[in-house]
């Protein structure tokens, strides 16, 4: 595994463009920490997002995660580039005269997938745990430890997504045809709801049933992995129920929602391999 990675880290090593967006990737994920400043008085009204409770243990690990997702599309960049790399300087047909098997060549990218799922984990848990520190009401053990599921849930979300984009960059050779291919699937995945709607129309919990499909597509189960945390929050709840509204949502990470995740990634880098075997390189 060590060997396999470190060929993989060697090429990214004098890939300018992959150093540049995994740097900006991190950029912004140090940037949430900039939300705490975000504060503005509106006549005797004082907005202040820290203050509402955004950094409070444990509410931190759901919001600082779910907002981390959504910068995973700069790794994904990175990712794809890496395979779209190996075709146009020809270095995975030389690792393949090297000695390196197609399995192992392909593990070797999925090593790299969870090498930057597992860093990315980390950088998230430590600038969640600093911001905490700083502006959280409550600094407990038993509550600073509570719902840590949502980092484990966002190291599985990123590996999945990025096993996805590794094997649509294997598909179509190119890192910008592989990224349109993302786009093409998520637009795929909107007009199947759209259909599933259509042809349930008139029937009773239609947005249950039409879930209890779409939750097996591969990015709706990702996106089900960590679900919004804004309606959560107390400050939002408070103002809900001045209206009359109540939210009932589970915003807990399910297990069953992980196993479809863990699924597709499995899937995705399988049909990889399987490419790459039978295509002739």
């Amino acid at each position: 595994m060590l060997r396999l990675l470190t060929i993989e880290f060697h090429k990214l090593k004098y890939n300018t463009a992959s150093k540049v967006l995994s740097l900006i990737y991190f950029g912004l994920l140090t940037c949430i920490a900039l939300i705490a400043a975000i504060k503005f008085n509106i006549g005797p009204i004082k907005f202040h997002l820290a203050e509402m409770g955004i950094f409070n243990f444990p509410y931190i690990w759901h919001f600082n995660t779910y907002i981390a997702a959504i910068l995973k599309f700069f790794l994904l960049l990175v990712i794809v580039s890496m395979m779209s790399n190996e075709y146009s300087y020809k270095t995975l047909k030389q690792n393949l005269i090297d000695g390196l098997s197609k399995k192992e060549f392909i593990l070797s990218k999925f090593y790299a997938v969870l090498a930057f799922a597992c860093i990315s984990t980390l950088f998230v848990f430590v600038v969640s745990l600093i911001l905490g520190f700083v502006y959280s009401d409550y600094n407990e053990i038993s509550i600073i430890v509570t719902d840590l599921s949502y980092l484990f849930a966002f190291f599985i979300k990123l590996v999945g997504f990025f096993s996805m984009g590794l094997f649509f960059g294997i598909l179509v050779k190119r890192s910008a045809f592989a990224v349109g291919a993302m786009v093409v699937w998520s637009i795929i995945e909107n007009l199947f709801r759209g259909f599933l709607f259509i042809n349930l129309r008139g029937e009773e919990n239609i947005s249950e049933k039409v879930n209890a499909i779409m939750q097996f597509l591969p990015l709706e189960a990702l996106s089900n992995l960590i679900k919004e945390p804004f309606s959560r929050l107390g400050a939002v709840k408070s103002v809900a129920s001045q209206i009359g509204e109540t939210f009932t949502k589970n915003y807990s990470v399910e297990f069953f929602s992980v196993s479809i995740v863990l699924i597709w990634t499995f899937i995705f880098i399988y049909l990889s391999y399987a490419l790459l075997k039978k295509r002739d390189l």
